[in-house]
């Protein structure tokens, strides 16, 4: 009566094969840089959760411990949560910056075994900070989350400015009510009856290169261009500059529907850069990308396989337009979504996404393989 103690895992193993497996590309200022394709099996992600209750059903607890093989990241976070009432919940911890819809917990119930091209390339991602979240009226929900950051991977408090990033998100599920678990792509559920969701998510944050003392790699690698350079790095916009401050805003708005096995989801987006404090001239003061990302899946036999397609398209200041375009199969062996094999062939065009953390490697031109087995447990 006094507290309870749940345990859940969630691992992912897949083989990753980015083609051609060398290439040049030209960035926005017309340089040429050289990339290798990736070809490798990695026992990618593991996390474990410690979640709860103490005292009252009302004050929730979630401890986290998150491991990224591919980049050598181990991390322990957590959540503390207090449920006043179904229109204020309280929380405190690392959360996500409410940026766009994957961020929002449908974690790991993605069309592949990661995001598309158009969410990983102008996200923010997890930092520490205080949310509130909860029902404005039924069918209708909202979050406000004040942070310290769009990312907090990599930046420890002392490198920390005192602006703190703002973000609000309000969801509308108009016919059913709901979604499906965790608000996740596909409907392995079956909806019987057409399941909607509208959903728009706006974020602000004034971002810090976190090391302006002459290194050209910064310590801030969550804010890329979409030529898929940081855009922090040491000539970024232009040879020899070093941006160490600049504003960034992104506006999100979905659209998604379930029937009888039937998902399409549409997802708009619009980043801006701007206010940019560097230490040499630049010529340019603000940079706008606008992009979606379009999934549809059906499931061919009902909680068994499920075939899907992605696209994304990029309209950028560069004038590279990026896109994506492709799709894949998922076989659901005990017919749960616990267990998962995973397909995807995607032919790619100028990837603004980039890092090992995702399917991406910046500016590549070409077919990307997936295969991968994900658990939930």
């Amino acid at each position: 009566k006094f507290g309870s103690l749940n345990i859940s895992i969630y691992a992912i193993a897949r083989y990753l094969n980015q083609l051609p497996a060398e290439q040049t590309f030209q960035d926005h200022l017309g340089r040429n840089r050289e990339i290798t394709g990736r070809n490798d099996i990695y026992w990618h992600r593991s996390m474990i959760w410690f979640s709860g209750f103490l005292g009252t059903p009302r004050l929730r607890y979630n401890a986290t411990v998150w491991t990224i093989f591919t980049t050598q990241q181990t991390l322990i976070y957590g959540q503390i949560q207090y449920l006043l009432n179904k229109h204020l919940k309280f929380g405190i911890g690392v959360g996500p910056n409410l940026c766009i819809r994957s961020l929002q917990g449908s974690f790991p119930f993605y069309s592949s075994t990661d995001r598309t091209m158009g969410e990983d390339a102008l996200r923010g991602g997890f930092t520490g900070g205080f949310w509130v979240t909860g029902q404005v009226v039924p069918k209708l929900n909202y979050t406000l989350m004040l942070g310290n950051n769009l990312s907090t991977l990599g930046i420890s408090a002392a490198k920390l400015t005192r602006q703190l990033s703002k973000s609000v998100s309000l969801w509308w599920m108009p016919t059913t009510g709901e979604f499906g678990p965790r608000g996740g792509i596909g409907d392995f559920e079956n909806h019987p009856k057409l399941a909607t969701r509208i959903g728009a998510s706006y974020c602000f944050s004034r971002e810090d290169r976190f090391n302006n003392i002459g290194q050209p790699s910064p310590d801030n690698t969550q804010v890329r261009m979409s030529d898929g350079l940081l855009f922090f790095e040491t000539g970024a916009l232009a040879d020899g500059v070093t941006v160490d401050n600049a504003d960034y805003q992104m506006l999100s708005v979905d659209l998604g529907l379930k029937y009888k096995g039937f998902n399409a989801q549409l997802e708009f987006y619009a980043r801006e850069l701007s206010d940019f404090n560097a230490d040499g001239p630049l010529s340019i003061s603000s940079l706008r990308d606008y992009a979606y990302t379009l999934q549809a899946s059906y499931m061919v036999i009902p909680k068994k396989l499920n075939v899907y397609a992605i696209n994304s398209y990029f309209w950028d200041d560069f004038k590279r337009n990026p896109w994506e375009l492709g799709g894949g199969v998922n076989i659901y062996p005990v017919k749960s979504r616990s267990w998962r094999l995973n397909a995807q062939v995607m032919r790619v065009y100028k990837t603004a996404a980039g890092g090992t953390f995702g399917l991406y490697t910046a500016g590549q031109t070409g077919t990307t393989i997936t295969l991968g087995t994900d658990i939930l447990l």
